[in-house]
Parts: structure tokens; C-alpha cells; sequence
């Protein structure tokens, strides 16, 4: 390892705009990061990839971008898809030259990737880690890891068995604002940490995507305990730094589904469209129609369901207690028809509390910052400003790529997440679903081997 490619905490807090203070920092987060990261220099030889699941994410965010930022690191051997005329679409966008398979194990069998990306739907993904990791690739996948207990058994056993690692892509942690509550805590600004208020809301825009898409089948996305909620649950893992012990949950389905007043099959063929709020024109996208509309021909699926379809089975209304292993309680909810998107959290402790209103839409704000406000106990209240990034997922999305991809690129904040990490955020939403089931509290420990700690476990995967 080259340490002249090892840059300070101390530049790399400078570099993500997180250094403590109640005036706006002017620079941007990005450019300075990427500025000092570049000095790391490039790998001596770029790491083959392959991709399954050529839907969105996998075109954009795991393929078209990923290639077009770390193309010096990377060369990606194999696309995979089920879908033979989204895969075809899919090497176009991304712009690679690889072959393409709709035959999985032929796929690795012929490119042997040494990182196989996982965007399949959530409910394969287990399949797909397995397997990958059996013919001798690392995994990065997309969140959630899976859907169930026993799946995650099945990755945790193969991890072991196999001697390969699977990286999970929170890169909510890597959002500037949300490191640095995370440092805030762990620095002891409000002391010995007690409580958690944590409520998410999504829009009618975002929100409503959810249920017209596959995710409003609990057996396909595990509900959105677990596909939207498992990257809070993990926010809450790293910030609180212990495992969660305890869940009881409530959930509901009030607005989308049966709820509705009317309904059609998609947005397309609806009779409804000029009385429905939830109408989506998908044709107005080019990147949409020519993923999706042009293809469903190959397998009936429609991008653009309808969000009051009677077969929606998972809830828009959600709530949970979280009992912690060292005593922190947590009161956490998500809403999917909110007026707006974004949260509202606090962080109690024996000597003060942290507030934050984040409101992901900037549209709906006069500033061009994030606010934290830092409350002690029998002081005034400091206003910490961290300011808007560029790069999506609130900054999180090139922080967390360049720490994959870039070699010797410093954890700090202990931002890498591996199978465990993946494990109990999945856990937790598994948990409520089953608490909701049983109208009782369901212990973590009970749903798979993983036992959990009163000090977070910590391992960096390379």
C-alpha cells in the first residue's frame, strides 16, 4: 500500500464540507473531494465487472454513470438481464462492448468477473450472491441485500463457505449531512446517546412509484419495511454504532391499493386519467419508453401500473419501536403520501440533542444548505450548515463509488458496508413485518445466526 496516497482525516473532512461551524461553507463537496482523490492515482490493472439487471439502476447509476467516472478503473466483461430487449437497450446506453447473456451461470462461467453488481429484482438477489460468489466473484449489490431471513442466511453462509465478500451500496451514509450527524455523535456532543426520533416521508411522486412498480408485492421487494425502510434501519445501525435486539411494528395500507376509488391496469390503457391524481405519462420520458415500454413484449411488465391495482399488498403506512443492544430506543415511522419528501430527526442525549428537518426536494428551499441543529444542555444552540452536493442520493453517490473503485481511498467514518451491515438493516424490516403479523415483539437474535452486539462490528472490505 502506497501511504503518499493516503490523504488526512483531517483534508478528507475538509473535502466532504463537514467540518463543524454555523456559517455556509461556500465550496463544493465534489470538487474538492475529487480534486484529492485523483492523487490516489489509478490501478495497476482495472477491475472486470459484471452486471445483472439492466433495469434503471443498473443502466444508470451501475453502468452508464459508473463507467463514464471510473472507466480508468473498471471494465465491464458481462451484461445480464432476463429481458432480452432491455439488455439490448442497456448496452447501448452504457456504452460498452461486452457481450450480453439472459443466461446467468454462462455469463460468469465465460467472462469470469471478479465483481459481479447485482440490480435484479429484490427478491433474487440472494440468488444471484450466491451463485456469483460460488464462481469466484466479490458482490456489490443493491439495497436491500434481500428480502428474508432465510435468504440472508443462505448469503451469510455462502460468504463463509466461499471466502468472498458482498458489499451492500448504502450510499445514504455517504451523504455529507448525514456523516456528519455521525460525527457529531461520536465526538460526544450530547453525550451518552439515548434516543432516536426518526420519521421518513415519501411524496406523491416518489412515494407513488413504489406501488406502480413491482415493489408493491411484498413477495417481490419484502415491502417497503424493507426495501425503502432497510436504508434508514442501516442509517440508524451506523449512526447508533450497536445491533438492534427488539422490534414491535404497526403498518397500514390507506391511500394506494384497494383504497382507490377507481383503478386500470396502467396509465396507458386508463379510462381514468383525466380524474386520477396518480396519472404518470411515461411516454413523456424517452429514457423510460425505450427501457420499458419498448420491451414489455418480452416478459408483460408494465413500468407504469396502476398505484390503485387490487393486488397491492404491501403497506404505505408504517411505524416501529427499536430496542437497541446498549439501551437506545428508537421511534421511527414512514409515510409514502406525503406532501413532501424528505425526514424529520432527533438524537437525544444525557447532555443535549441534535434536530434535523431535511427536505430532499431543493425546490422547496431558500438555501442552498442543509441544517443541523446542535442543542446542549444549559447552552446556547449552534446552527451547523453543511451545503447541498452535487452528486445524487444527497451527495452520497460518488463518495461511496469513489471508496469501492479508487484504491487506498480513506473510511473515516466508517461508511463500508458489508453482509452483517446488510443483514440487520434487512432484519429490522423483516421483523416488523413479522411483529405486525403476530401483534408481538420479535427478537433480531431469533431470525438468523448473527447475535446481536452492543458494539457495532466493524470490518473494512477492500
Amino acid at each position: 500500500m502506497n501511504t503518499n496516497n493516503i490523504f488526512s482525516r483531517r483534508d478528507f473532512l475538509k473535502a466532504s464540507g463537514l467540518v463543524a461551524g454555523s456559517t455556509l461553507m461556500g465550496s463544493s463537496i465534489q470538487s474538492q473531494t475529487l480534486s484529492m482523490v485523483k492523487n490516489l492515482g489509478p490501478l495497476a490493472k482495472k477491475t472486470t465487472v459484471a452486471l445483472v439487471g439492466t433495469g434503471s439502476r443498473g443502466c444508470e447509476m451501475w453502468g452508464r454513470n459508473l463507467l463514464k467516472s471510473y472507466g480508468q478503473y473498471l471494465e465491464f466483461v458481462g451484461l445480464c438481464d432476463i429481458n432480452p430487449g432491455r439488455l439490448e437497450f442497456a448496452k447501448g446506453f452504457i456504452e460498452v462492448s461486452c457481450p450480453t447473456y439472459t443466461d446467468f451461470e454462462k455469463m460468469m462461467k465465460e467472462t469470469k468477473p471478479e465483481l459481479l453488481i447485482v440490480c435484479t429484482v429484490d427478491a433474487t438477489h440472494h440468488e444471484f450472491i450466491i451463485k456469483g460468489m460460488e464462481m469466484g466473484a466479490n458482490i456489490l449489490t443493491e439495497k436491500p441485500m434481500t428480502t428474508d431471513e432465510k435468504k440472508i442466511q443462505a448469503i451469510l453462509d455462502a460468504e463463509k463457505r466461499t471466502g468472498k465478500h458482498c458489499r451492500i451500496t448504502f450510499n445514504y451514509r455517504y451523504s455529507p449531512h448525514r456523516a456528519k450527524m455521525w460525527e457529531l455523535l461520536h465526538a460526544g456532543e450530547i453525550g451518552e446517546l439515548t434516543s432516536v426520533d426518526f420519521h421518513w416521508y415519501l411524496d406523491t411522486s416518489h412515494g407513488a412509484d413504489y406501488f406502480r412498480r413491482w415493489h408493491r408485492l411484498t413477495e417481490k421487494s419484502g415491502s417497503l419495511w424493507v426495501h425503502k425502510a432497510s436504508h434508514h434501519f442501516d442509517l440508524l445501525n451506523w449512526w447508533i454504532d450497536s445491533d438492534p435486539e427488539t422490534v414491535f411494528a404497526l403498518g397500514s395500507l390507506d391511500l394506494y391499493g384497494k383504497n382507490g376509488k377507481f383503478r386500470g391496469e396502467n396509465c396507458r390503457t386508463c379510462a381514468h386519467t383525466r380524474d386520477c391524481e396518480f396519472y404518470w405519462d411515461i411516454t413523456k420520458s424517452s429514457f423510460m419508453t425505450k427501457l420499458y415500454t419498448n420491451n414489455e413484449k418480452y416478459d408483460n411488465y408494465l413500468r407504469d401500473g396502476c398505484v390503485f391495482r387490487n393486488d397491492v399488498n404491501i403497506f404505505d403506512q408504517m411505524a416501529a419501536s427499536i430496542k437497541y443492544k446498549n439501551g437506545v430506543q428508537v421511534s421511527y415511522s414512514l409515510t409514502a403520501y406525503s406532501p413532501y419528501e424528505g425526514y424529520r430527526i432527533a438524537f437525544n442525549g444525557t447532555k443535549g440533542r441534535i434536530d434535523a428537518w431535511i427536505q430532499e426536494s431543493k425546490k422547496m428551499n431558500d438555501r442552498s444548505y442543509d441544517e443541523i441543529i446542535l442543542f446542549k444542555n444549559f447552552s446556547k444552540r449552534e446552527y451547523i450548515q453543511v451545503p447541498f452536493a452535487t452528486s445524487g442520493h444527497g451527495g452520497g453517490d460518488k463518495l461511496l463509488k469513489d471508496q469501492i473503485f479508487i484504491q487506498d481511498t480513506p473510511d473515516p467514518f466508517k461508511q463500508c458496508a458489508g453482509s452483517r451491515d446488510g443483514a440487520l438493516a434487512c432484519l429490522i424490516g423483516i421483523a416488523a413485518r413479522q411483529s405486525i403479523k403476530t401483534k408481538a415483539p420479535v427478537n433480531i437474535e431469533d431470525l438468523t445466526s448473527i447475535v446481536p452486539q452492543e458494539k457495532k462490528m466493524y470490518r473494512r472490505i477492500l
